[in-house]
Formats: structure tokens, sequence, C-alpha cells
């Protein structure tokens, strides 16, 4: 019973992430995330129980994800899109391994930094397009 309560807050935290996400209009949303989460969780969980070298399949995680982190960055001319939708999808999967671990202060404070950062995500483009002004620039790129 225990692997599936550490399953369920995986996927509620991943959802609560996720819940960020599409609020914003970004392309991994609730489902996305919540099942990076739940996902990464479960490899957790099963690579323990089988004994073995359980940091092998964590590593496979890291590479997997980053994955499919990078189908989410689309280049459009001179801007990249999508980089913060990729990181968070790659966090995600650290919150569900963690959550697997039993690192359930590390989960939750991750998953508090997350929402913290996402949310100052409007403020900080304010402050990098004003800054962009006064240095003269023409262009500001990057964004989501």
């Amino acid at each position: 019973m225990a692997i599936v309560a550490r399953l369920l807050l995986a996927t509620m935290l991943g959802a609560l992430i996720g819940v960020e996400r599409e609020y914003r209009g970004y392309p991994a949303g609730v489902r996305t995330i919540a099942l990076v989460c739940a996902g990464t969780a479960l490899f957790g969980e099963v690579s323990f129980l089988f004994g073995g070298d359980s940091g092998r399949v964590a590593a496979q995680i890291v590479t997997g994800i980053g994955f499919l982190g990078a189908g989410v960055i689309v280049h459009e001319g001179l801007s990249v899109r999508g980089i913060t939708t990729a990181a968070t999808i790659w966090t995600s999967a650290s919150i569900g391994l963690a959550v697997a671990t039993h690192l359930y202060l590390v989960s939750v404070v991750t998953f508090l930094l997350v929402l913290a950062l996402l949310e100052a995500s409007p403020f900080t483009k304010r402050v990098a397009e004003w800054g962009a002004r006064g240095r003269g620039d023409d262009l500001v790129e990057g964004g989501e």
C-alpha cells in the first residue's frame, strides 16, 4: 500500500505543476506533468523492488526525460521557445523519483520551488524587457 501512496503523491505533485502550465497555455499541462511524475516514481519503485543498481534506472530516467523535454523545444527564427516547459518536465521527473526514494521533504520543497519560479515568470519577463529597453536593444527574444 505504501507504494500506491507514493505513486499518488507523485501524481498529485505533478498534476499541480501541470495546472500552472496548462493555465498559462503551454504545451505540457496537467496530464503530461502528472504522467511524468507518476512514471518516474513507478520506475524508481520497481528498480528498488528488484534490487541491483537502482542508480542505473535513475540515470536512464534522466536521459529519457531529456529526450521528452527536447521534443517541446522549438526554434522560431531568432527565438527559442519551450525551454521552461522542458525544464519543468525534467524537474517534475526528479520530483517523482525523489518521492519513490522516500525523500518527501525534498520532493515537496522542489515542488514549491518549481511553482514559485513558474509564477515569477511574468515578472522576470517584464524585468528583462525593461532592461533591454534601457540598453537600447531592439529585440527581446526568449520567453517560455
